[in-house]
């Protein structure tokens, strides 16, 4: 028994032990491991590259992606049956590989290299607003521009990255200056009173377009280094689900997100300087005193020669730096930043300071059914600035004989003027904003298809303006500080249920949902005068003013809420990839609209025919060809808030109340100032848009053809009254038959290629023709563009006219000067006089044209790259010239540029009153930025065991501009609107636009 149990005992271990080798073996065969390197077409490592390998017999799939050396494993692999491997990289050709076996060694090595796309354009993905998809899909018109093809340089506002990037859009800085608000249109203005900015939507958050304090953009607190994508909806089919706010265009910011399976660290820098571009052509000081005694006037010539542009300007540094953080898992993934922004403007005492925070990431919990995002800026400004139109206008109308300074060293001082100088010593505004913007969403797949969402933003704003007149002795000056604070909050909360479901060829999703977005805006002001001369700046001790009286100094404010609800939904159906259809409703009710009229109905209807796809095409030359045409209705009520209520007033006296019998003193009345008007209703766009998208060359020529057609009705103006009892002597309502119409035909072309020795090339570029037309309205002329300088304060300049654009300068034509040197202006009329009856349309601020062009160059490790932008058929108009470059003050002394003496038979006596002498033509052709750049090989600089790329660039902005205006710069809108009319083309004293050079180093570890 005991033999029998020794000898089983024996026998068990040795099975056991050949068991234990059959299974180590059986491991080691069945189990494989793929690994490799992905490369792109100059041999350098991608990082991030999506890696899937899918067992061709049992279909189990796993993924990885590539490290910063290009370098992927996938371990574990089963060796039985093949594999395919697909990799995919953003901007690349999808590569896959199919048949992989392991090889002797029991290994898979792939070793890949990622060529560049050029049939990629219709499967970029494209935000719309509640949701995503793919150009491919989209039936309405909108063109998606990611940071890669941003405009380059110093960028101070989300909407210099677009210039000359859209076809249609058209944005005009309003000056030079660091910060300035810039002018955005989209397939051009539809109002007189409510403007034309386009609705911003930063990460799902809708932004109010009111001003956040100073001369500040108000979008400028984000940091041009965190936005991922911006995408522009032009026509109403695409902006219809924002219903109310859509009519002007909307444009869609995402910002950057992390990514799941790698981090990195990024540090960008760049730094460089900016000069004046152009200044005036005023004359130097011997020019001067030659042209002054030319005109037989005395001479008053103090023996210097001074350049006043070059006192009052600088060559101006500027530096950025942005420091990012992100990565994350395959649950949660998380971005974060740092950037600050240190820029002097051109102009001394010009400068602004900005802080950026950000943080943005997403979670995902139960088995991923909920995905929970949060995003978080926060950004500090402060802005210091001259006063800009006394500096200007002193820099090009000082007598240039005058030295800057005296023997003391300090500003000279002289009378009957004040030196430049002096201006920018005893005068400055200081604005400070703090701005912080968040929402979290939360998003529940509630069952297959179907997903809940809520979105909760808040927007909040606070700002303190201080404008400062410094005391002084000689010049006298008592002093003065005005301090102005402004606060902005916007919340929103949204909820959305989205479904989607394909049936065999066919495809669903359904929208619905309802936001509530509330706004609070208050403004407030004070001042006090008189200050002592001390060491102490009052913007510290307001309390040193000696002059604090309701005459001078009485408090201003006020406060505003303005409320929008709105229920939307939204149908994409598909049939067979290639039949689309897309049909939108947004309801919206406003606090700013009466009873009787405060809610909107925004319909919008658009299809696509993807006619690629069918069989009659399939040999054809073209890669991809889609029809589109869309209908849709938008709305509009960027209107002041309470204009339906009524408005009262308590005063003493005898407009408000009755004598106390029997003497003459009049009690506190109340009386009306503006009857209720609960009637006014929505501005409303009607917008018609036919469009074809198409590409040829396998996708290497690609482009977007669109026509466009949008009326606006319902115009909100406000007017005289009818009702002669009526007690406000003016109101608002909606001018009945009245319309502002847009068309026009866009065009957009881009062809990218890449030769087998690495070069590649891109070159693109858009063009818009646009029409723009006021029609039926009652009136002969509605002004607006308020003239400045001596003698033209009264004047007007624009005027809405019908059968003309917006933007018309109406006025009086200026035809020569009659034999005694006085200037003649056409007798329209015909009755013998020429006077305000006889002015006319002489053009428009408005261009016809609109282009863009670019080019990018690419040589293994080399690119270049330049963008131009330009436009014709726009007139503007030279308030500066007009008040300041005539024959008449040359002669007294003032100092000018040869336009004041073009004419020799001009009288010196002659006047220079507001007339088309001044108008003159706008086109221009700009080179928009041209940029170099570098990126290094770590590996090669034996880095590559800390950093994983790095890169430097250097970059030109503004380099030239090829136009026929002889102002400062041809891109300008100074705003001279009355009575909340909008003014357009002027330009009076505008801050220098700059020429500037940048050395950025960008580098990621």
């Amino acid at each position: 028994m005991k033999l029998f149990n020794s000898r089983v005992a024996v026998l068990g271990v040795l099975l056991l032990a050949h068991l234990l080798v059959y299974a180590s073996a059986f491991s080691q065969t069945t189990q494989t491991t793929a690994r490799g390197t992905v490369v792109n077409e100059s041999a350098t490592p991608l990082q991030g590259v999506t890696v899937v390998a899918v067992n061709e017999k049992n279909q189990n799939k796993r993924s990885v992606q590539t490290n910063s050396k290009g370098a992927f494993e996938i371990k574990d692999l089963n060796t039985t049956g093949t594999y395919r491997f697909t990799f995919s990289y953003v901007g690349y050709e999808d590569k896959t590989i199919s048949g992989s076996v392991p090889d002797a060694s029991g290994n898979i090595v792939l070793n890949v290299t990622m060529e560049p796309s050029t049939t990629n354009t219709q499967a970029q993905v494209v935000v719309v607003g509640y949701g995503k998809s793919t150009k491919r899909d989209v039936t309405g018109s909108m063109k998606s521009v990611k940071a890669a093809d941003f405009n380059r340089g110093i960028i101070n506002t989300p909407e210099e990255l677009l210039q000359g990037k859209v076809s249609g859009v058209n944005v005009t800085s309003a000056s030079g200056e660091p910060g300035a608000i810039q002018n955005i249109t989209i397939r051009g203005p539809g109002g007189v009173r409510t403007g034309s900015t386009p609705l911003f939507v930063v990460d799902g958050m809708a932004l109010d377009n009111s001003s956040v304090g100073g001369t500040i953009n108000p979008i400028s607190f984000l940091n041009p280094q965190d936005i991922e994508s911006m995408d522009v909806l032009k026509d109403a089919s695409a902006t219809a689900i924002y219903g109310a706010r859509g009519a002007n265009g909307v444009v869609i910011i995402t910002t950057k997100k992390g990514r799941a399976g790698f981090s990195s660290v990024n540090y960008n820098f760049s730094g460089g300087f900016s000069r004046m571009a152009n200044p005036l052509p005023v004359y130097k000081a011997d020019e001067y005193r030659t042209q002054v005694k030319a005109l037989g006037n005395a001479l008053e010539d103090f023996g210097g020669a001074t350049d006043w542009q070059k006192e009052v300007s600088r060559t101006a540094w500027t530096q950025n730096h942005n420091v990012t953080l992100s990565g994350g898992t395959e649950k949660f993934t998380y971005y974060g930043s740092f950037g600050m922004q240190l820029q002097q403007g051109i102009l001394k005492g010009n400068d602004v300071k900005r802080y950026n925070g950000r943080f943005n990431m997403s979670q995902k919990l139960l088995d991923d059914k909920l995905v929970i995002e949060a995003n978080l800026s926060a950004n500090n400004t402060v802005n210091l600035r001259p006063n800009v139109g006394s500096l200007i206008g002193g820099a090009i109308s000082t007598n240039p004989t005058i030295p800057a300074y005296g023997e003391d060293g300090k500003p000279y001082q002289f009378q009957n003027g004040i030196n430049p100088l002096t201006v920018l010593a005893l005068e400055k505004d200081l604005t400070t904003i703090n701005r912080v913007l968040g929402n979290i969403s939360g998003s529940l797949t509630l069952t297959k298809g179907l997903v809940y969402k809520l979105n909760f933003g808040v927007d909040n704003s606070s700002a303190t303006r201080d404008s400062l007149a410094l005391p002084n002795t000689v010049p006298l000056r008592l002093g003065r500080l005005a301090t102005y604070t402004n606060v902005n909050r916007n919340y929103l909360i949204e909820n959305y249920l989205t479904y989607s479901t394909t049936i065999n060829a066919h495809k669903l999703t359904a929208l619905a949902g309802h936001s509530y977005q509330k706004i609070f805006v208050q403004r407030r002001g004070t001042s006090i005068n008189n200050f002592p001369i001390s060491n102490i700046d009052p913007v510290y001790n307001p309390g040193l003013g000696q002059e604090l009286t309701l005459a001078n100094n009485r408090p201003t404010g006020h406060a505003l809420i303005n409320e929008l609800q709105s229920f939307f939904g939204r149908v994409n159906y598909q049939y067979n990839d290639k039949y689309l259809f897309t049909a939108t409703l947004r309801a919206d009710g406003s606090s700013k609209f009466g009873s009787n009229n405060k809610y909107g109905i925004f319909p919008s209807f658009s299809g696509a025919w993807i006619m690629s796809k069918e069989k009659f095409l399939e040999n054809g030359p073209f890669y991809n060809l889609k029809l589109r045409a869309g209908w849709g209705q938008t709305g509009n009520q960027e209107i002041p808030s309470k204009i339906t209520q009524a408005l009262f007033t308590a005063t003493p006296g005898a407009g408000a109340s009755y004598p106390l019998y029997p003497g003459t003193t009049y009690p506190v009345g109340t009386a009306y100032q503006r009857l209720a008007n609960p009637d006014i209703q929505w501005e409303v766009s009607s917008q018609t848009d036919i469009g074809v998208d198409f590409e040829l060359l396998g996708g290497a020529l690609s482009g977007t053809v669109d026509y466009f057609r949008k009326v606006t009705g319902k115009i909100l103006l406000e007017v005289i009254p009818a009702d002669p009892i009526q007690p406000a002597s003016t109101q608002w309502t909606n001018v009945p038959d009245m319309t502002i119409t847009n068309q026009g035909v866009e065009v957009d072309l881009a062809y990218r290629h890449t030769t087998r020795g690495g070069f590649s090339y891109t070159v693109g570029g858009n063009v818009t023709f646009i029409n723009n037309k006021v029609e039926e309205s009652p009136y002969s002329v509605i002004p607006s563009g308020s003239a400045s300088g001596a003698g033209l304060t009264s004047a007007t300049i624009n005027g809405y006219v019908n059968g003309e654009p917006i933007g018309t300068f109406f006025l009086q034509e200026f035809i020569g000067f009659d034999a005694n040197g006085i200037s003649m202006y056409r007798d329209v009329t015909g009755d013998g006089i020429a006077n305000d009856k006889d002015r006319q349309a002489l053009g428009s601020a408005l261009p016809k044209t609109m282009y863009n062009f670019y080019f990018n160059l690419g040589y293994k490790k080399f690119d270049l790259t330049a963008n131009f932008n330009g436009i014709s058929g726009n007139k503007i108009y030279d308030n500066t010239a007009n008040s300041s470059f005539y024959k008449n003050l040359l002669a007294k002394g003032v100092n000018t540029t040869p336009e004041a003496i073009a004419s020799a038979e001009e009288a010196i006596t002659n006047a220079a009153p507001v007339s088309s002498r001044y108008l003159k033509d706008g086109k221009f052709l700009r080179l928009n930025n041209l940029s170099i750049g570098y990126n290094f090989n770590p590996q090669a600089l034996g880095l590559g065991k800390w950093v994983k790329g790095m890169r430097a660039s250097l970059t030109g902005q503004n380099l030239f501009v090829i136009t026929p205006y002889d102002g400062y710069d041809p891109e300008v809108n100074t705003d001279r609107t009355i009575n909340g009319i909008s003014s357009y083309g002027i330009d009076y004293l505008s801050y220098p636009k700059a020429r500037s050079f940048l050395l950025g180093i960008n580098v990621t570890f």
